[in-house]
Parts: C-alpha cells; sequence; structure tokens
C-alpha cells in the first residue's frame, strides 16, 4: 500500500488538533463557566452534563453504523469532515454565550438546548475522523505513526487553546479570577477566535487525507448483526472500560484544575504583559499539554519494545500513585504540584495514542472474527467511551463540590477544600487504578495481532485476484 506521506499524517492530525480544542475548553473551562460566569448551580451543572452527554454517548454507536453505510464521492467517513466544519464552530461559540434571560430556569433551558447540539455536531463530525485511522492503511505500523500524529496535535491543539483562552478573554476586559459583566462578552469573543481556527483545521483534514483500506466483503448487514458483534467481542468490551475509566481519571483533575488554584490556592497571575493576565493555574494547565505531548512522543518507541499493554499498564501504575501524592501538596508548594502535573501528564500522554492504535487493531480482530469490517461501529465506540468517562467525571466533578459545600465566587469552607484536593488526588487515582486492572486482561498481544493482519491481508489479495 505504500508509506503515507507526511502531508497526510499531518492533515490527519489537524482533525483531532481541531476536535481538542474544544474537547479541552469543555474539559477544564465548561463547568467553571457554567457555575462562576452563568451563575448557575453546580449541582443542576452536573446532572445537565450527566442528561446531556448520556443520550449523546449512546447515539455515538448509531452515527458509526451510519457512517459505514455512507458511500460518496469523498468516501465514507471524510464527507462530515467537510460538511459538519462550520456547524461545528458556530455551535462551539453559541455554547459559550451568555443570553439576556432572566432566571435561572431559562437559563438552564438554554444550556441543556446548546450543548445538547454541540454534542450531537461534535459525535457527527469525531465518529468519522477516528474512523479514517481504520482505513488510511492497512499496516499497524503506519497506524502507529498516524495515531501518534493524531495524539500529537490533539495535545498541541489543548495548548494552543489554553494558552489562547485566558488572554484572549483578558485582553477583551473580562477574567477567569472574577466575576464580572464584561466576562459574558470577553469569553464569547476568545471562544470565537478558537472556532475559526477549528473549522480551517477540520477543512485541511478533508483536503489532505484519502481513504484506502476497503473491507473483504461488501455485502450489507442488518444493524442488530453488526450490534450483536460488537458486544460479543471481548477485546472491544475490555477496552470500551478502560477507556472509561482512563477519562474520568482526566476529566476530574482538569474540571477541579480551576477551582483548585481560584479556591485552594488563592492564585494571584503570575504574569502581567501589558493588557494579558498569565494566571498559575494557566501555567499549570500549559506545563501539563507539554508533558502530554511528550508522552505521545514517547507512547509507540516504547509500544514497539515493550508492547502497548505493559506500556498501558506501567503509564497508568505511576499515574495512580503521583495522584495520590498529590492530595498533600500545600498552598505554597507550586515547584511540587507543577512537577506533579508534569509527570502524570507524561503517563496520560503515553496512554491516549495507545489506546486508539488499539481501537484499530480490534477493528482488524473484528474483520478476522466475523468476515464483516465495521470500521465507524469500532471507532464510535471509542468516542463513546471518552465521552462516557467525560461525562461521569465532568458530572461528578459538579455533584462533589454541591456536596462539599461549595459555593461559587466565595471564600470556601475547609471542607470544600479538602473536596477539590481530592478531586486532584484520591478520586482521579480510583479511575486509573481501575483502568489499571482492566488492560490486565486484554488479549491481543502483538503477535497475535501479527497473525491476524497477515490471515486479512491473504484474504484481500485472493478476493483482488478474483
Amino acid at each position: 500500500m505504500g508509506q503515507i506521506s507526511l502531508k497526510e499524517r499531518i492533515g490527519y492530525g489537524f482533525g483531532d488538533m481541531a476536535s481538542s480544542m474544544f474537547w479541552k475548553l469543555f474539559g477544564i473551562y465548561l463547568l467553571f463557566f457554567y457555575t462562576d460566569v452563568m451563575g448557575l448551580p453546580a449541582a443542576a451543572v452536573g446532572t445537565l452534563l450527566l442528561i446531556t452527554r448520556i443520550w449523546d454517548t449512546l447515539l455515538d454507536p448509531v452515527i458509526g453504523m451510519i457512517a459505514d453505510r455512507t458511500q460518496s464521492r469523498f468516501g465514507k467517513f471524510r464527507p462530515y469532515l467537510l460538511y459538519l466544519a462550520v456547524p461545528f464552530g458556530i455551535m462551539g461559540i453559541v455554547t459559550f454565550t451568555v443570553p439576556n434571560f432572566g432566571s435561572q430556569q431559562q437559563l438552564l433551558i438554554y444550556v441543556y438546548g446548546t450543548y445538547s447540539l454541540m454534542m450531537l455536531v461534535y459525535s457527527f463530525i469525531n465518529v468519522p475522523y477516528a474512523a479514517l485511522l481504520g482505513v488510511i492503511s492497512e499496516d499497524p505500523k503506519e497506524r502507529n505513526i498516524l495515531a501518534s500524529f493524531r495524539m500529537g496535535f490533539a495535545f498541541a491543539g489543548s495548548f494552543v487553546a489554553l494558552a489562547l483562552i485566558e488572554p484572549l478573554i483578558s485582553y477583551r476586559g473580562g477574567s477567569t479570577q472574577l466575576s464580572m459583566p464584561q466576562n459574558a462578552t470577553a469569553w464569547q469573543w476568545a471562544v470565537g477566535v478558537i472556532a475559526i481556527l477549528c473549522v480551517i483545521l477540520f477543512l485541511f483534514c478533508f483536503a489532505w487525507v484519502k481513504e484506502r483500506v476497503q473491507p473483504i466483503r461488501q455485502k450489507s448487514t442488518a444493524l442488530k448483526t453488526d450490534l450483536r458483534d460488537l458486544l460479543s467481542n471481548k477485546p472491544w468490551t475490555i477496552l470500551v472500560v478502560a477507556g472509561i475509566a482512563v477519562l474520568i481519571f482526566n476529566s476530574i483533575r482538569d474540571g477541579a484544575a480551576m477551582y483548585y488554584f481560584r479556591y485552594y490556592i488563592h492564585e494571584k497571575e503570575a504574569v502581567q504583559l501589558g493588557p494579558i493576565a498569565i494566571n498559575f493555574s494557566t501555567l499549570y494547565l500549559v506545563i501539563g499539554q507539554i508533558a502530554n505531548l511528550i508522552g505521545v512522543v514517547l507512547a509507540f518507541p516504547l509500544a514497539n519494545k515493550y508492547g502497548k499493554k505493559r506500556c498501558f499498564s506501567v503509564a497508568m501504575g505511576i499515574a495512580s500513585i503521583l495522584s495520590i501524592l498529590f492530595f498533600w501538596m500545600g498552598q505554597y508548594d507550586l515547584v511540587l504540584i507543577f512537577l506533579l502535573q508534569f509527570m502524570i501528564s507524561c503517563c496520560a500522554g503515553t496512554v491516549f495514542p495507545l489506546l486508539w492504535s488499539m481501537y484499530a487493531d480490534i477493528a482488524d480482530y473484528s474483520e478476522w472474527k466475523t468476515g464483516r469490517r465495521a470500521t465507524g461501529l469500532i471507532f464510535s465506540s471509542s468516542s463513546m467511551s471518552q465521552k462516557m468517562g467525560w461525562t461521569l467525571g465532568s458530572a461528578l466533578t459538579a455533584w462533589l463540590l454541591a456536596a462539599f459545600g461549595f459555593q461559587a465566587n466565595q471564600v470556601q469552607a475547609e471542607l470544600a477544600q479538602t473536596g477539590i484536593r481530592l478531586m486532584l488526588s484520591w478520586l482521579p487515582a480510583i479511575g486509573s487504578v481501575i483502568a489499571l486492572i482492566m488492560i490486565y486482561f486484554y488479549p491481543l498481544t502483538e503477535a497475535e495481532l501479527q497473525r491476524i493482519g497477515t490471515i486479512l491481508k491473504e484474504q484481500r489479495i485472493s478476493e483482488n485476484a478474483i
């Protein structure tokens, strides 16, 4: 099939760079935006996030099956990048827009509607994008490279979003550290800049990527057959649960970070550059993204030497231990806090590209086992696990804030401060330990995958010769 060009690898990475900009904004700032800018109660926001994301998560497999059955001159999955790039940007801006409503009930209705629509658009562009990894190349090593590019650009996108959002808000006269009227307009403007970048990146991804891998059998199957095959796929089940646990680990840490620095560290601006303020929380998050990128770079050299399963296990084990240590950090232990953030984020950065590459392996396993290739459905499950972990982590963060007595824009009681510390330490560690336990039972070794790949290649050569 030949080596994939550098341009196409970069183009594929651009897609997740775009998705990750808003993924990171949602993971770190959306709960904070709803509670401290819109003024909604934390418990109500937690319920909102759970309800809207559950139905959206369950929709992902349906979108995957629709994408598998799409036929167009652009292929199965690329058309979604072309036609949904602009709606994605528009809904991103609307999600971070505060309407001129007078009551909390009206605000909640608005938020339920706009966030649900945003996640619907996100699913319809992100599920087909994820499935592209399974059809660009059939070479496992090339897929590893593509997964590395994907996650490298994903973390770069998160880095860009984190580096831009607070300076852009500050430039327009707002602040993430204060509750004031101009904040709403500043947030909308800042998110608008990021949304434009996302649209451009999706269009480049569409233009530079090609679909090459065709299934061995082209006959259509019933949706219930595809679902039955998926649910009986043991490696898929294990990886979905592990993926959910990893996202719970990550989303709780991300969601609590702003509260940790504002209400426990009591941060002030670390650096003032004219009208732009750089806070300790921004430095903390940026350090995390740099570490994530380092983890991505290390992932596949280590995986190629020691195996994906072993690398995954070691990374989650180290992350669990370091997360627990985070609980004992004091308000003035900033150097240690940043150091732990760097090391934990390196571990997380190592795990995420392994997950995506393992889903591509499962697509091969499924085709070998059933004779049918359901790439979109397999990769929709990765999006499903991502959203489910994010959903549970975000909802738990909001509910725990309420349970510990958190009150927005006020000095927090000792119980609330302890709760916020737990959300950076023990609570995310539970997620990483669950992921570690699940991956222990993952059965697809490198030798088994090589055997399956050889069989599939021979079958494709045989069918093409007929």
